[in-house]
């Protein structure tokens, strides 16, 4: 049995920044071994993915341009978990300011975290079906097409790079599964 405990006990903590949708800190640990080292970590609230088919059985994806990539991405509707809501109920909002839709039935398909070794965000992932059209406005600084891409093509969508976002493809192969499409 080893003399450390199996985590990585935090010695001290620093506020490096702290933003609207991030936080950022170093913290320093005591590794298994006794020595020191530092963990830089950024901290975001748990979020949400969801996988919207339609009654034709297509995947109501959302392109829009994502700055750290210089490019614009094909994602599934995603976003964050306001305070007080639930999951399902961020998913609900999140369909409604995404793609103008809601679902008659949400199922939970997975919960993951995104970037393990850096960053804190939790996701839950949904499969939304018995889509309405149901609008919120979207958020402000959100510019989203919607593409519309039969559940069927999925994966070779995803195998022919053109789904380059991990929640996305976590997501979407997991419903593919649960729909017997994948």
């Amino acid at each position: 049995m080893s003399e450390y405990p199996d985590n990585e006990p935090t010695i001290s903590s620093r506020a490096i920044f702290s933003g609207r949708i991030i936080d950022v800190r170093v913290d320093t640990v005591r590794l298994q071994n006794g020595r020191e080292s530092t963990r830089e970590i950024v901290d975001h609230a748990p979020s949400i993915c969801v996988v919207p088919v339609d009654g034709d059985g297509n995947v109501l994806l959302v392109r829009q341009y994502r700055k750290p990539t210089d490019g614009f991405l094909l994602e599934v509707p995603a976003g964050g978990i306001e305070e007080g809501e639930t999951p399902e109920e961020a998913t609900r909002r999140e369909l409604q300011e995404e793609i103008g839709h809601t679902a008659d039935s949400l199922e939970a398909l997975s919960a993951f975290w995104l970037a393990p070794g850096w960053c804190s965000e939790f996701m839950y992932a949904f499969l939304a079906t018995g889509l309405r059209p149901a609008n919120l406005d979207s958020d402000e600084d959100e510019f989203i097409e919607v593409i519309r891409v039969p559940l069927r093509e999925v994966a070779e969508v995803i195998g022919r790079g053109e789904i380059q976002d991990a929640k996305s493809v976590a997501s979407l192969l997991l419903a593919a599964r649960t729909l017997g499409s994948g």
